[in-house]
């Protein structure tokens, strides 16, 4: 279960603010302060429960009153019609905080479904399901707890807790030739292991630079295969393999449901696949008033 940090505490509140503004016009107008009741939050389409800290948390900062049980645990697989939240207390406070509580649960269990179906895709292989930093702006503590939940991992968290060499990077010293590429970086990556320690994975764009990184004089802890045909893939892992036989590889570009078993199939360890976060279909949810009574 997610632990609301300060950060999406903050989020949470913004997004009441953006959508309630000054007042619920509406509901102050037709719902006497008075009225209490029940309600559901019941799922339109089959698919993986999360966020559930999330929908609680909005209710509670509407109306600390509100009582929230959650029926189904995230990470939990849940079919069509099932009811999986159940919200009771004042009714104007329930209706204040449905949209932006349905908001956070269809998008993150969204994501988690989307994810889920990469997992299952690739099953029985040696490789795991990875995100990447492709997430929604402030949004990303939320969207990689998203991802765990549908049984995928988290590659990095930010541009502080681990060294990646991208293909960027190898451009900002283009004038240097290939094989100092590596000498350079391995000389200023050595330096940075005795500081502390930080994983370091290095991007190669083509089986010529795998090559060099493999015969250079410095061996990061993951290498990045990226946007390599499946026949490349498979030449990639034999070529590291033979020569370092425990060195963790990763195959990143392109990635779909179509194909990303043929890529697991290649041999790599892991699997990266920015869709996960920038592309998966919300899950639809809906909130229904069962009861209502006055005090």
């Amino acid at each position: 279960m997610l632990n609301i940090s300060n950060q999406t505490r903050l989020l949470i509140r913004k997004a009441l603010r953006e959508d309630i503004g000054r007042e619920d016009i509406t509901t102050r107008l037709l719902i006497p302060r008075m009225l209490s009741g029940e309600a559901y939050i019941e799922a339109k389409a089959d698919g993986v429960l999360s966020g559930g800290s999330v929908v609680r948390e909005v209710f509670h900062v509407v109306d600390p009153r509100l009582k929230i049980k959650q029926k189904y645990a995230d990470g939990s697989r849940i079919l069509k019609n099932k009811k999986v939240f159940f919200i009771s207390g004042p009714i104007q406070s329930i209706l204040k905080a449905e949209r932006v509580a349905l908001n956070f649960l269809s998008h993150l269990s969204g994501i988690a479904t989307f994810t889920q179906q990469f997992a299952q895709k690739i099953k029985g292989t040696r490789a795991n399901i990875y995100d990447t930093r492709k997430t929604t702006p402030l949004w990303r503590e939320l969207e990689k707890y998203a991802v765990k939940t549908g049984g995928g991992e988290n590659h990095r968290f930010g541009l502080w807790d681990e060294i990646l060499v991208k293909d960027n990077h190898w451009r900002a010293i283009h004038r240097l030739l290939e094989k100092t590429h590596c000498r350079y970086f391995g000389d200023r990556l050595k330096a940075q292991r005795w500081n502390r320690r930080i994983p370091i994975e290095i991007e190669v764009g083509s089986l010529r630079e795998l090559s060099h990184l493999l015969e250079g004089n410095f061996l990061p802890d993951r290498i990045l295969l990226d946007n390599f045909s499946l026949h490349q893939l498979k030449q990639a892992v034999q070529m590291a393999r033979r020569i370092h036989p425990k060195l963790s590889l990763e195959a990143s570009g392109g990635v779909t449901l179509a194909n990303v078993r043929q890529i697991a199939k290649t041999g790599v360890n892991r699997i990266s696949v920015g869709a996960l976060t920038h592309s998966a279909p919300a899950l639809d949810f809906s909130l229904e008033i069962a009861r209502v009574f006055s005090k």
